[in-house]
């Protein structure tokens, strides 16, 4: 149990265990496949439902891909993603320039910002080198 009251229960654990171990911000589907590995009987039903409560919980983020299937990332620290157009990869961006977009578009609209959500698009190295040599 977390501090919070949100139980951490052992499928809930092998599945937050999985997710840090990757940066590719896989997908449910994914994360079930690396899962069953540690929890042979868990179901794909399973792993989505706990990937939607520990999102719902702040415990991990879930990127909604623009016309993809939903990823995750157990890094819920502010960051931007960029996501290849050809083959759907996810990469995080490092950046701290949040701040001053919110402060720009704050004070050039008058509104109260609650938070923003960007992502960049583009061909990731793989398919660039797929494109050079096709």
């Amino acid at each position: 149990m977390t501090s919070d009251g949100f139980r951490l229960t052992r499928q809930r654990r092998a599945i937050l265990d999985e997710l840090r171990k990757v940066t590719s911000h896989p997908t449910a589907d994914e994360l079930y496949e690396a899962v069953r590995r540690q929890c042979p009987n868990i179901s794909l039903g399973t792993v989505y439902r706990n990937l939607e409560t520990m999102s719902a919980n702040g415990i991990i983020r879930r990127i909604d891909v623009a016309g993809r299937q939903m990823r995750f990332d157990a890094d819920i620290e502010p960051h931007y993603h960029i996501r290849c157009v050809h083959c759907g990869r996810v990469d995080d961006v490092g950046s701290s320039t949040w701040d001053r977009l919110e402060k720009l578009a704050s004070e050039s609209t008058e509104y109260e910002v609650l938070g923003h959500t960007i992502e960049f698009t583009g061909v990731c190295p793989a398919c660039k080198e797929r494109e050079r040599s096709g």
